[in-house]
């Protein structure tokens, strides 16, 4: 059954099976602000469950109890890519939050660089960021989010590809690159010279060039990861 994408869609950890009370959050965004009520159709999801259609069989005030009926989508996992990013301003941060989420990540891992200027992520508020992008994007899975980390014990030894802003990387990402793979963003005022050779000299590392201009670091992301995506993600599948 093809879903219906212009019904409220949310996004629920818990086992999506018979009738399930809604927290608080829920049930005011649902009754309140988008005034649904009993007999209207609302779409749910989680990574373990997939999509499914429910009916609002009970609603008060603060209070709103739905019922599973239908899958409408089978549980799908994105492409193994990890996106490894120095935190930046709060609302760039989102930025690569949001987009992440939207073109298909499965793990973002915040890293600590030498020039690393905002170290501290509010994992709470990134996570609500990440769910909010994962219900409006059609997405089924949620990305995962890791702690920070200093970014030499966040590397895996898994092939990366960073965003290398000096322009000696390769031009082109071939479809020759296979998954799990790492990408790899730095901070604002890019990564330390020392930081450069490190990666440089590590034979899983490959460094790209994202063309003529320097890029902010969301920007970056962006980039990198549409570029990743049509060549050798789950864009070729479209």
């Amino acid at each position: 059954m093809r879903p219906n994408y212009t019904l409220p869609r949310l996004h629920l950890p818990q086992t999506l099976d018979g009738e399930i009370v809604l927290s608080k959050e829920h049930a005011h965004y649902l009754g309140t602000v988008l005034r649904k009520g009993v007999g209207d159709e609302v779409r749910l999801f989680n990574d373990e469950d997939g999509e499914w259609a429910a009916v609002v069989v009970s609603a008060a005030k603060r209070a709103m109890t739905v019922r599973v009926d239908l899958q409408l989508r089978a549980p799908h996992i994105v492409p193994d890519i990890r996106l490894l990013f120095a935190p930046i301003r709060k609302h760039r941060t989102a930025t690569i939050l949001e987009k992440a989420t939207e073109l298909g990540v499965r793990t973002l891992q915040p890293v600590l660089t030498a020039r690393t200027q905002f170290p501290k992520l509010n994992l709470e508020r990134a996570r609500a960021q990440i769910i909010e992008a994962a219900e409006q994007t059609e997405r089924l899975d949620l990305p995962e989010l890791c702690e920070p980390k200093p970014l030499f014990d966040a590397v895996r030894g898994r092939t990366l590809i960073f965003a290398d802003e000096s322009g000696d990387g390769r031009d082109v990402i071939g479809a020759d690159l296979e998954m799990p793979l790492d990408l790899l963003i730095g901070p604002e005022g890019g990564f330390s010279p020392e930081e450069r050779e490190q990666l440089l000299d590590m034979p899983s590392v490959i460094p790209v060039s994202l063309g003529p201009r320097i890029l902010r670091a969301d920007t970056a992301a962006i980039s990198l990861l549409t570029l990743v995506q049509a060549s050798c993600g789950d864009w070729r599948h479209i």
